[in-house]
């Protein structure tokens, strides 16, 4: 196994019924990546490879191209990781990975192979299912397995809503099938990438997250972001100089409500470990924290960003500040080592990060 370069990239599974727009999609986040670099598998079905042809132009050397078959059926794990491999090696530069499926796919075992691959460097970045809001009603009577599908999806672009009759109906349906996604409205594949991954910064900086890139909603946004793509989302960061208690942490995180679809950032859990930080990724339902040592001269605090759609951020913000560890007496005895078993569920194997 190669050992871990300590970056983490992301593997998107982009996914949705023949012709839902998911190749309009990719396009868009290629154009408006931000800088950052994305590596894309393609899987047409079928023997000519259209919609690797699509978007050649724009990855080159970074798309690795799967015809003729789905990818849940043609490939097993293993030979994912060798694809998911050549795009994650350093030298190539990759930021971001995009699996884009088949029409036809099973995207469960897409997803399954991501969350299965071995390499170091490779983190689930989430389930994306694009619907065709025209024709959804038409889709789902002659696919109900889309129902299925959506119930599975971590984020739900109902695109082409320009073009639905009832646009309104079509996104409550939607809402009513999935479980705790979020869901965004688009027309032409149009979402800002920020909602499925980190834009790279204009200059370098150390670390894993770049909060001076986030997303900023106000009155002065209006005219900056043109195209309202951020009008689908909202985000919400929390700071705090004072530790979390995980056993909050993780109540809190196994009830977050439905539409937040990204949790990002660090967080101190003081005297339960002193000798760490702890960087937590959360992607729908998927929750990850990979522990680090904290920085030489670095102020130890929580830093945390939350994204979602209809989320109610003052309340959020509530409950992040109740997590809040409670100040010890001087005399208090050391925290009990059960109180981070929560959070270590959620921790990678050390081998496993490096191989």
């Amino acid at each position: 196994m190669e050992r871990s370069s300590g970056r983490q990239i992301p593997v998107v599974v982009l996914a949705g019924f023949l012709g839902s727009g998911k190749t309009t999609l990719l396009n868009h986040l290629l154009h408006h990546s931000g800088g950052s670099r994305i590596g894309a598998v393609v899987n047409d079905f079928g023997a000519i490879e259209i919609d690797a042809m699509a978007v050649a132009g724009a990855l080159g050397d970074s798309t690795l191209s799967l015809g003729n078959g789905c990818l849940c059926c043609a490939v097993d794990g293993s030979e994912l990781d060798v694809y998911l491999e050549r795009l994650a090696r350093q030298s190539a530069g990759i930021d971001v990975i995009v699996i884009e499926a088949s029409g036809l796919a099973e995207p469960q075992e897409i997803v399954r192979m991501v969350l299965a691959s071995e390499h170091p460097d490779i983190v689930y970045g989430g389930l994306v299912e694009v619907v065709d809001a025209a024709e959804f009603a038409r889709t789902r009577a002659g696919h109900p397995e889309i129902d299925r599908h959506l119930g599975l999806a971590d984020l739900v672009v109902v695109n082409k809503i320009d073009r639905a009759a009832d646009a309104e109906r079509v996104l409550d349906v939607v809402r009513s099938l999935v479980d705790r996604a979020a869901v965004v409205p688009a027309t032409h594949g149009r979402v800002d990438p920020e909602f499925l991954f980190d834009c790279r910064p204009g200059e370098e900086r150390v670390g894993q997250l770049s909060f001076d890139d986030l997303p900023r909603h106000g009155p002065t946004d209006a005219d900056e972001h043109t195209g309202h793509l951020h009008a689908a989302y909202d985000s919400l960061s929390f700071a705090s100089a004072a530790p979390l208690d995980p056993r909050r942490l993780i109540r809190f995180l196994d009830s977050r409500p439905e539409g937040l679809y990204r949790i990002k950032g660090y967080i101190d859990f003081g005297p339960y470990d002193t000798g760490n930080r702890y960087a937590v990724h959360a992607v729908g339902r998927f929750l990850r924290f990979s522990p680090e040592a904290w920085p030489a001269g670095a102020e130890r605090l929580t830093q945390l960003v939350l994204i979602g759609t209809g989320i109610d951020a003052a309340t959020l913000r509530k409950e992040l500040e109740a997590c809040v560890a409670d100040v010890p007496h001087p005399d208090a005895p050391h925290p009990d080592e059960q109180g981070m078993w929560g959070v270590l569920r959620y921790v990678q194997e050390p081998d496993d990060q490096r191989g």
